[in-house]
């Protein structure tokens, strides 16, 4: 295992001993809403501090790039791209589907990933070239072959909801009408680390940040899964509008969101 994915472990264990500790009072935890529906409480804070500790420790050169704190020497070889608790709203809720999520940014390459759920002790990992592992085993995307058989993962786009109501109504429709089940759980970076598994087939959003996808993208990628922009290229971490699957599935899915944005009238296309 490279060695910066056993600190970004680290890290992420680290955060998720606090999280876990805080569950049973999350009704009593200091709560902002940053904006509508996306909130923050004071264990999102407190999880990055802890990860950001974890990391300048071992290599204090390089740079952050965090939910809360926003950047740190931007200019670095090397940034870390944190998201402390994914799925925040679940943990508010108690709901157990909620994950803390570090990625390792060589200037423009994603380089390493790690998504670690500290409820259910799974610890996704993965470095570019060297294929993706859950705890101590290899894991793979699916071989389902036909759309009609999938199961496809999703998010509802709060921040963009208005912006891209349409579009991403339609894109439900198809889906629904197309795919063998969709489902809406609520963590992105999980959600795509459940991609990579097998666990789902696919998954597709818009409107995400890129600390949720950085890690959980070179996971599926090493796990043997297709990712892009809904456009069909590479600009997911700058458009925010992503679609993971495994690729065969990928392409089916691909085809069908992009005839429903067209179907919306929605410029998503041209932004990617």
């Amino acid at each position: 295992m490279h060695p910066m994915v056993n600190i970004a472990l680290r890290a992420a264990r680290r955060a998720g001993r606090i999280v876990v500790r805080a569950m049973d009072r999350a009704g009593s935890l200091r709560v902002e809403e940053k904006a509508k529906n996306d909130f923050v409480s004071e264990i999102d804070r407190a999880a990055e501090d802890a990860i950001v500790d974890t990391i300048m420790r071992a290599y204090p050169d390089h740079g952050v790039l965090g939910e809360e704190r926003g950047a740190a020497r931007p200019d670095a070889e090397y940034t870390w791209i944190i998201d402390p608790l994914d799925g925040t709203t679940n943990f508010l809720a108690g709901i157990p589907h909620f994950c803390i999520a570090i990625a390792v940014r060589k200037g423009a390459v994603l380089e390493h990933g790690v998504v670690v759920d500290p409820v259910h002790n799974e610890e996704f990992s993965a470095t570019r070239g060297a294929g993706a592992r859950m705890n101590d085993a290899r894991i793979r995307v699916t071989n389902t072959r036909a759309l009609e058989r999938a199961i496809v993962s999703t998010g509802i786009p709060y921040a963009q909801l208005e912006r891209h109501l349409a579009s991403y109504t339609e894109m439900l429709r198809a889906c629904r009408g197309g795919c063998r089940s969709v489902r809406a759980m609520g963590a992105a970076a999980l959600d795509l680390a459940y991609v990579a598994a097998g666990r789902t087939d696919a998954f597709f959003q818009v409107g995400l940040q890129p600390w949720d996808m950085a890690a959980p993208t070179v996971i599926v990628r090493e796990a043997g899964g297709f990712v892009a922009d809904i456009a069909g290229g590479d600009r997911f971490m700058e458009t925010g509008n992503l679609v993971a699957a495994n690729p065969t599935v990928f392409r089916q899915l691909m085809k069908t969101l992009r005839g429903a944005v067209r179907e919306s009238g929605d410029e998503l296309l041209a932004r990617g």
